[in-house]
């Protein structure tokens, strides 16, 4: 078993994280499906967290399966319970990565289906992370019209998270898409109301929200280097850290 080279002296910033994982970041360049060769570093990178104490929550959407939204004239309610399906399968890969790796994990889905996965208990999933184990949400909420965001926020406001670790494509959050301007500023700190107010593309207002009304940081950084998964977890200064300046950090 080949094991995460870690710095024993590297102490965690958080206790408890919450982890959100872009369904389309497993993809790699596929853009669909699974790629190993992207999924493993990934993985690779939690259980350095995992070894020196972390408890990591795991929230991953479904993208590179399905995605509602885009699913013509299907009726919404039946077009996100196949996108829950889809993160249940996203679930699944990264656990069995995980586990590969030696990393004790479980998962738990928001609809039932015992013969695959436990069902979502918040008790149990935190006695979970007490005991170490890694555990990764599968089905978001379990409701249809809440993004994998507003079920990452969620997540981390009931297992009593300390930040919401969000991996994307970008390396921060830009005043605008720093693919289409050269010219775009990336914010190193941004308040919650500059998010809503300038309606900027962190997360989906409902997840903003339910991170401000629970006084839930945000780092917002990119997976390209999965590493960064890591660093966040022990304090690093990396892509941009969304908080709620009128209370004590």
């Amino acid at each position: 078993m080949q094991r995460s080279k870690i710095n024993m002296s590297d102490v965690p910033k958080y206790k408890r994280v919450l982890l959100k994982l872009s369904g389309e970041a497993l993809a790699g360049d596929k853009k669909t499906g699974l790629d190993y060769s992207v999924i493993t570093p990934i993985c690779e990178s939690i259980k350095k967290c995992a070894d020196i104490g972390v408890e990591m929550g795991i929230v991953v959407g479904g993208g590179n399966f399905w995605r509602g939204r885009s699913s013509g004239a299907m009726d919404r309610t039946r077009a996100d319970h196949i996108g829950m399906l889809a993160t249940t399968m996203n679930a699944l890969a990264v656990a069995d990565v995980l586990e590969s790796l030696g990393v004790d994990v479980r998962v738990q889905t928001a609809i039932a289906m015992h013969q695959v996965a436990e069902p979502y208990v918040r008790n149990k999933a935190v006695r979970h992370l007490e005991k170490g184990r890694v555990v990764i949400f599968g089905c978001g909420t379990g409701n249809p019209f809440f993004s994998t965001d507003t079920a990452s926020t969620l997540r981390a406001a009931e297992i009593n998270a300390d930040i919401v670790l969000k991996a994307t494509m970008v390396d921060g959050v830009y005043d605008k898409d720093p693919n289409k301007y050269p010219d775009a500023v990336k914010y190193d700190e941004l308040s919650f109301n500059d998010i809503l107010v300038k309606n900027l593309a962190v997360m989906d207002s409902t997840a903003a929200s339910m991170c401000k009304d629970n006084n839930l940081p945000i780092i917002v950084f990119d997976l390209s280097r999965p590493d960064n998964i890591y660093d966040a977890c022990i304090g690093k200064k990396i892509g941009t850290i969304v908080i709620d300046r009128t209370k004590n950090q």
